[in-house]
């Protein structure tokens, strides 16, 4: 008998140090612009207060949006899905039931790295691509990796 996947709200909220994490990536995104636009203003008020606008907007997206974020992203993981929630204005839920998974991953780059987190990515079948799971502690990440590839061995179906 086959089990039925319901779209749900996921329970399980990324960690806390992705916070930090995205407002790294902010910062280093922003920081750039605002740094030439200051050196440029010596030449030019425009350019100064050009670089300060900037600033206090790229403060303003820096505090604010990693709170939304992380009060919006969620996943879960059960013995017959993936549940994700992710987005800011348009939010977006998605299932991977496990008997469509064809991969596992886990990705780690240098910030990531830097702050013990970690991204997994479950690649399916779908047309849409892969469900991402991003702001895990690496370790937790790991284990949740191991543990779809152990759960996607025991189920029955051939992932396509």
């Amino acid at each position: 008998m086959a089990t039925t996947v319901r779209l749900r709200p996921p329970n399980n909220q990324l960690n806390p140090r992705s916070l930090l994490w995205w407002r790294t990536r902010i910062a280093l995104i922003v920081l750039p612009p605002v740094v030439a636009l200051a050196i440029l203003g010596t030449l030019s008020p425009l350019l100064l207060a050009l670089a300060g606008l900037l600033a206090v907007l790229g403060i303003g997206f820096g505090v604010l949006m990693p709170m939304w974020w992380y009060r919006v992203h969620r996943w879960e993981v059960t013995d017959t899905a993936v549940y994700t929630r992710t987005g800011y204005f348009w939010q977006e839920s998605r299932i991977a039931p496990m008997s469509r998974i064809q991969t596992v991953d886990t990705v780690r780059g240098p910030l990531q790295q830097l702050l013990r987190l970690a991204t997994v990515t479950v690649t399916t079948a779908s047309a849409k691509g892969a469900v991402r799971i991003a702001g895990l502690d690496a370790e937790q990440a790991a284990d949740l990796a191991a543990e779809l590839t152990r759960i996607t061995q025991a189920t029955p179906g051939d992932a396509t």
